[in-house]
């Protein structure tokens, strides 16, 4: 496989073309961002382990039977995925309240949501990744009807295999954000699960083990993505 030009770099991954027209490389870069690109700052380790954390994930979740882009690991901060065009939707669940729904309801964080929340929101930087609802996405065909509900099913489903994967760690998966692209006509999951895409607190302290730690300025960031991998049993190549 022969990495070629670059496609477009977002705001911690670079997407190359290659020789095969039906997939791309993606290279994990040590960037960090936050509030919409507002907060930036480069994390040394951080583009490897979160490379490497997709992989693991992506492949439980494909032995689950969830379709995602994800090909296989070509290096340390590098990996093969199919091609997909991008459905510019990111469906969100909430098992615990926190982040913006809680500012947004006023309730309390750390609250249990029983049954977890859907939410969708429109991927863009430029207006703040609005919430948006299901007549939204089909009034401006982002995406069929068909699409929606397969979108909404595989993300539940993606529910089910981590709550109870993270769990064994001793770590409540609290939300997490997905996007969705189409292969060949075929709804799959794209982009990374990593924990800068999640929520995850200790179950017994609470203690943040995510983005928040960024966001919230309370360090030890990668130090804190690391023992999240290690709890479920990745180790991590530098």
């Amino acid at each position: 496989m022969e990495k070629r030009d670059e496609l477009y770099a977002g705001k911690a991954k670079s997407v190359f073309t290659t020789d095969d027209p039906d997939k791309l490389v993606i290279v994990f870069r040590d960037d960090t961002s936050a509030f919409d690109g507002k907060k930036k700052q480069a994390l040394d380790r951080k583009g490897a382990v979160n490379n490497q954390f997709n992989a693991a994930i992506m492949e439980k979740l494909q032995a689950a039977g969830v379709p995602t882009h994800f090909e296989k690991l070509l290096s340390n901060n590098e990996c093969l995925v199919k091609r997909l065009e991008m459905i510019p939707v990111e469906c969100v669940v909430r098992n615990v309240a926190a982040g913006s729904i809680v500012r947004r309801l006023g309730v309390e964080e750390g609250k249990e949501l029983n049954p977890p929340t859907f939410e969708m929101f429109l991927k863009s930087d430029a207006l703040g990744d609005p919430m948006i609802n299901e007549y939204h996405v089909r009034s401006f065909g982002w995406a069929t009807d068909e699409q929606i509900e397969t979108m909404k099913a595989l993300t539940f489903k993606v529910n089910d295999v981590l709550k109870k994967l993270f769990l064994d760690g001793n770590m409540l998966l609290v939300d997490y954000k997905l996007e969705f692209g189409l292969f060949h006509g075929e709804v799959v999951l794209g982009d990374e699960f990593s924990p800068d895409g999640c929520r995850l607190w200790d179950k017994d302290t609470r203690e943040k083990m995510d983005k928040d730690r960024f966001r919230q300025d309370l360090g030890n960031v990668i130090e804190a993505y690391e023992e999240v991998g290690h709890r479920l049993g990745m180790t991590f190549q530098y």
